[in-house]
């Protein structure tokens, strides 16, 4: 590539421009789109941008949205992002594991299934629920192979709700406060790589044999699944979660939209046990641009058409505002360190994105994607008081759809 002024940079130890390196991320798109296998882009990927920073390849993705390729085909290189660090990751996570692993307290594995069993049959608890959208989801799978019906199909998708709860309640439950990482380290993986491939057939138009192929093949990971949830997870979650988490998952579970036409069902004990959330409203907050009462304040923040979060310096979920969501954000994840609250594949980027707030390297990072068939604007900012010391990261999720329709006009 012939050299310009714009292009003077270039990454250490003779690495390629950066213009280069946004053209390769192009080639591995295409080469997806041409039906390459996903492992051989992949071990390209690796071996050409496995030794820079997450946020580099994140900044390449939003080069190619502005010029114009569809959200959706960028969104494919998470497929192959998601190699980026893992080796590395990996093993540090696995150190970190085994030293705090002894300040666990020992849990007696000889009645889990029998303690699942029992709580599954509470009317109303969170593993009832799970349980029988397992079930609904195990006679949709019979009927889709019955039938190969589009309607089925699409009743099937609705996997993705099942498994954000599982995500959002329970892996970092498990992780966090019991020590547990291999259901979020495995199985989350999985559940992402099971809905990804999901949506990506549902996009598809040519939908012949291999299609059909792929489809029977993700499909056989859901069933397999449903497996290891019944006898493995939920058991593991009986032994381990105590009565007051388990009633937080119940009430946090009230923000997701109905999966598989299994209602959450009132569960009497919770509802006796989980008080509405108190917080003061007599006090005045003084600040220097004025003065608020908390309840103002709280009210200002839950009106403001945004989804906002803030993660403290030492990295702990301390504030969402409150209403609906389209990411959402459970109750029981405030206190709770912010990386146990995102899968795998995506870690390494919010740890990247972080620590450069942090060495100030960067004060904010803009992430467009597609989510629900809407365009959101994802923003994280560096916080920072007036001598620029940094006190955390915001989080700001917008719905852009109402700039798309205004400049459409």
């Amino acid at each position: 590539m012939k050299k310009t002024d714009s292009m003077e940079t270039v990454f250490d130890q003779g690495k390629e421009h950066p213009e280069s390196r946004k053209e390769q991320l192009m080639g591995y798109l295409k080469r997806l789109g041409n039906g390459e296998e996903l492992e051989s882009v992949r071990a390209d990927f690796v071996k050409n941008f496995g030794d820079v920073d997450a946020t580099e390849i994140m900044e390449a993705e939003q080069a190619l949205i502005r010029e114009g390729t569809p959200l959706a085909e960028v969104q494919r290189l998470c497929d192959v992002h998601s190699a980026l660090f893992h080796g590395a990751m990996m093993q540090k996570k696995i150190q970190e594991e085994l030293a705090k692993k002894d300040s666990f307290p020992q849990r007696d594995y000889g009645d889990k299934k029998t303690r699942a069993a029992e709580l599954e049959g509470i009317q109303g608890h969170p593993l009832y629920t799970f349980s029988r959208e397992n079930e609904a989801l195990t006679g949709l799978l019979a009927q889709f192979r019955e039938s190969r019906s589009e309607a089925v199909f699409e009743a099937i998708r609705e996997i993705s709700i099942h498994y954000a709860k599982k995500g959002d309640l329970l892996y970092p439950n498990l992780k966090v406060r019991h020590g547990i990482s291999g259901p979020s380290d495995v199985m989350w993986t999985v559940d992402d790589e099971i809905r990804d491939e999901l949506a990506a057939l549902a996009r598809e138009s040519e939908r012949g044999e291999a299609w059909n192929a792929r489809l029977d093949a993700v499909l056989e990971r859901a069933g397999e699944m449903v497996y290891k949830e019944q006898n493995i997870l939920f058991p593991i979650c009986a032994i381990n979660f105590t009565e007051e988490e388990w009633f937080g998952v119940y009430r946090d579970s009230k923000d997701y939209a109905v999966c598989f036409d299994v209602e959450n069902e009132r569960w009497e004990e919770a509802e006796r046990n989980c008080p509405a959330r108190q917080s003061s409203v007599s006090d005045e907050i003084v600040m220097p641009g004025g003065h608020m009462t908390v309840e103002q304040l709280t009210a200002l923040l839950n009106t403001m058409p945004l989804e906002i979060s803030f993660i403290d310096a030492d990295n702990i979920n301390r504030f969402f505002n409150e209403g609906a969501k389209v990411f959402k954000r459970p109750g029981m994840a405030i206190d709770r360190d912010v990386f146990s609250c995102h899968p795998p594949k995506i870690e390494a980027m919010v740890r990247s994105i972080i620590e450069s707030f942090r060495d100030g390297s960067r004060d904010s990072v803009p992430v467009w994607m597609e989510k629900g068939g809407r365009t959101m604007l994802v923003t994280y900012m560096a916080v920072r008081d007036p001598d620029k010391k940094y006190l955390g990261t915001m989080e700001i999720v917008q719905d852009m759809e109402f700039a798309k329709a205004h400049f459409q006009k």
